[in-house]
């Protein structure tokens, strides 16, 4: 699982998928979580303005990303 650091209280889906380097850009990440492909706790979110917080983790294509701060 790798570790995705924040500096705030929360960061939202879309905005860690890029500080992951998952996606290149907010449109790219809007389309994966919209395609249910993008799971935060073990469950599919379509929100890609969900907010979360250290502790939470998302998931997408197999890997898992801890928010941290």
């Amino acid at each position: 699982m790798q570790e995705v650091k924040i500096r705030d209280e929360f960061i939202k889906l879309g905005q860690a998928m890029k500080l992951a380097g998952v996606v290149g850009d907010g449109a790219e990440a809007k389309e994966l979580i919209r395609s249910g492909l993008v799971k935060v706790n073990g469950e599919v979110d379509d929100r890609r303005g969900r907010k979360l917080y250290a502790g939470d983790v998302f998931s997408y294509d197999g890997r898992e990303f801890k928010i941290i701060n």
